[in-house]
């Protein structure tokens, strides 16, 4: 039996089951569109939870709403998604993971029709909140690439669908400026329902049933305290600023949230058949992949806030460069351009890509980005660079962290894992945009509009703190100890090993 080289360089056996041990997939019926259309899954939700950001100013004018109003077009999304993504890995578990996906997919096909109707405010919320159900969609698509293929195409399957939604940032801004500069603002939610639309056919015809497992029972207290303790966090990093960070009715909802989370760890550990086995996070390659995953997403978006609200800004503010939506959209095009191609390299290194090197040199490679922000912000050109350079960080994390993931769990609790890091993503991504609003705001002198320049260095010296902090975290957690999980590029290629003697 083939051994492989771990974090440590030390070997371990992985965790990724055989065919012997794992049950039989179905076959495929379109083998080479499965990889295509489990990514344009992904794609779909990265364009979808973006296309709200860009359009708040116009949502406010067009609907007569407060701007902090027109917010919740994008706050409402992040809460539905972080509630839907545990409950839908559970249930994508089971045998209904085909329906699960279907379902999701309606359910952004509905959401988007009601955000394109020009009839108010009310039924585009309405549609941003099931659009919301759709960011379940991503670990789904992951434990259907884990099942249905094989462990030389799953691992770079895995890498890619993790960097989708990452990726897809720089495709949903530019696409929702497009759209809101030259077809008016309804225009990209018909566009998310075309697509959702596609994505449906394309499932319904490509993606196989996953193979035969008992039905888990739905672990319904636990998907309730989970759900309230996610919405109460979320809810908390969204209106810190408008409501004021000391104010009772934000530290009241931040009490809830650690109660109500706590008491959803306590339940999952004493439940049969929990929404998320918290214990499986307590291997190590588990939670290092939580831990960066969580940290490294809170300095990605609030790099990403600070660039798409710096270059909005008008000359006039004595910084910046008054620049369109569409601008600025294409400036995080080199982001993902480059996140997409750094996942291919890291596949390409095989089993030189282990967590041990691969995490700190992301980190190593964001933090970069930030110091260029700082230092190196004065043209257009210089900005879009440092995103490319952001987007080579990013990819390298976001290719080795689902790995250390699949290689930590057994197979029949991939989709709930994984959608256990998808919501500890929006976390970060969440406090990674609030931060950033904070601190701008407290550099905004009294009664002007907007925060000096000073502000957005101080800001980008919280983003370097975030990716030290990640640094930290990954060459702790992956050179301490024995026995980690080695990454999935790893545990693929040991897995191929192990079964070449049966194919032949």
């Amino acid at each position: 039996m083939t051994s492989l080289d771990d974090m440590n360089g030390k070997n371990v056996q992985p965790s990724i089951p055989t065919p012997a041990q794992a049950p039989a997939p179905a076959p495929l019926r379109h083998p080479r569109a499965l990889v295509p259309v489990l990514v344009s899954l992904g794609m779909l939700v990265a364009v979808v939870s973006s296309l709200g950001a860009p359009l708040i100013p116009t949502i406010a004018a067009e609907d007569h709403v407060a701007v902090s109003t027109a917010q919740w077009a994008l706050t409402v999304t992040m809460l539905v998604g972080a509630i839907a993504t545990p409950v839908m890995g559970r249930l994508g578990d089971g045998p209904h993971r085909k329906r699960v996906i279907l379902g999701g997919l309606a359910a952004v096909f509905v959401g988007s029709l009601l955000a394109a109707l020009p009839v108010g405010f009310a039924c585009l919320l309405a549609g941003r909140a099931l659009q919301g159900v759709g960011m379940g969609l991503v670990p789904l698509a992951i434990a259907t690439a884990r099942d249905a293929l094989p462990p030389e195409k799953a691992r770079g399957a895995v890498t890619t669908l993790s960097l989708t939604t990452a990726a897809g940032i720089g495709l949903g801004y530019p696409i929702t400026g497009l759209f809101a500069e030259y077809l008016g603002m309804y225009a990209g939610f018909w566009f998310a329902l075309a697509t959702a639309a596609a994505a449906f056919l394309a499932t319904l015809l490509v993606v196989p049933k996953p193979p035969h497992r008992p039905s888990t029972p739905m672990d319904v207290p636990g998907a309730l305290l989970l759900a309230g303790g996610m919405a109460a966090l979320l809810l908390a990093l969204a209106e810190g600023e408008r409501w004021g960070w000391l104010s009772a009715r934000l530290l009241a909802l931040a009490v809830a949230a650690v109660v109500l989370l706590g008491g959803w760890i306590a339940h999952s550990l004493r439940s049969t058949h929990p929404l998320v086995r918290v214990r499986l996070v307590k291997d190590r390659g588990v939670l290092v992949a939580n831990l960066t995953t969580m940290v490294g997403g809170v300095g990605t978006y609030l790099l990403i806030s600070l660039v798409t609200r710096y270059v909005q800004t008008p000359e006039s503010g004595g910084y910046g460069f008054g620049a369109s939506i569409v601008v600025t959209g294409l400036l995080l095009v080199p982001f993902s351009a480059a996140s997409l191609v750094t996942g291919r390299l890291v596949r390409a290194m095989g089993r030189a890509a282990t967590p041990a090197r691969m995490l700190p040199l992301g980190c190593l490679l964001s933090l970069g980005s930030l110091v260029c922000f700082l230092l190196a912000r004065s043209s257009l050109w210089g900005i879009g660079a440092m995103m490319a350079l952001a987007g080579l960080g990013v990819g390298v994390t976001f290719a080795v962290t689902p790995g250390l993931i699949v290689g930590g769990v057994p197979a029949a609790e991939t989709g709930s894992a994984m959608s256990f890091n998808q919501v500890v993503k929006y976390i970060g991504y969440s406090t990674g945009s609030a931060l950033s609003a904070v601190v701008l705001q407290a550099s905004t002198p009294l009664g002007a509009a907007l925060p000096t320049d000073d502000g957005y260095r101080n800001a980008g010296l919280v983003g370097c703190a975030a990716f030290l902090a990640t640094g930290v975290i990954a060459v702790a957690l992956t050179r301490a100890g024995a026995r980690p999980r080695p990454s999935v590029v790893a545990a693929g290629a040991a897995a191929e090993a192990r079964t070449e003697p049966s194919r032949t």
